[in-house]
């Protein structure tokens, strides 16, 4: 067979396998970010006559396993496979702010986290290691602010972006995109760049810090006020 599939004849229940279409809306993300995953052999596949892939639930669920440890802090999905659907959309009583970092570069991963823990001690920050497992992480974790690198294995951050404006759960998400490219080199992702916030990673100390707490202003609690007697 031409792509990574397992022979139809073994078990035709629908039980046993997904269209591309129910696979995309368990995992939260596009149609044509669950085919890329198949074309990668992340996911095992077969075709139909028809030309229609179908997707087995023992590589769907096996994935899943899987992503749980490439996501840091991610939280371990309970139930069946058909119930990540409602899974992701599990909030706590009290909101505490959220970001899902998506960054192949451990180097950057730490300093990140480092940032975060000394500026913003009450955000949940969790990691994503690549393209793919980030769109599954978003829509697990409807984060409030995603920081993204524009360049990433599997499914860049431009195409990735693009997809996460177009998903029914980004809402008023924030975004940030942190890349080691300078601004000539950024031409080919202005499409995705619109209105988005940019960091040069040479500059992501200094600048970083700062965007987060203007894409998260609103969730972030206030610095206690100073009593009457301390002003005097």
């Amino acid at each position: 067979m031409p792509m990574n599939q397992v022979s139809p004849l073994n078990d035709m229940s629908s039980a046993n396998y997904y269209t591309t279409l129910e696979v995309a809306k368990i995992l939260g993300m596009a149609v044509r970010s669950v085919q890329l995953m198949v074309d990668r052999g992340d996911l095992q596949a077969w075709k139909t006559p028809g030309g229609h892939r179908r997707i087995t639930r023992e590589s769907l669920e096996r994935w899943i396993q899987g992503s749980r440890a490439g996501v840091t802090g991610v939280a371990a999905l309970h139930g069946s496979v058909g119930d990540q659907r409602s899974s992701g959309r599990r909030r706590a009583a009290v909101h505490v702010p959220r970001i899902l970092l998506i960054e192949d570069s451990s180097h950057f991963q730490n300093l990140v986290s480092m940032l975060v823990k000394q500026c913003f001690p009450a955000v949940d920050l969790h990691i994503a290691h690549d393209g793919i497992t980030g769109l599954v992480s978003f829509g697990h974790l409807q984060p409030d602010l995603i920081i993204v690198d524009i360049l990433l294995p599997g499914i860049d951050g431009a195409t990735m972006i693009t997809g996460l404006r177009r998903h029914a759960l980004f809402g008023n998400c924030k975004l940030i995109v942190l890349t080691s490219l300078d601004e000539e080199q950024r031409a080919p992702y202005a499409f995705a760049l619109h209105d988005v916030a940019v960091v040069h990673k040479p500059r992501l100390v200094q600048e970083l810090p700062g965007l987060i707490e203007s894409a998260l202003q609103h969730l972030l609690a206030p610095a206690p006020a100073t009593p009457a007697a301390e002003q005097a």
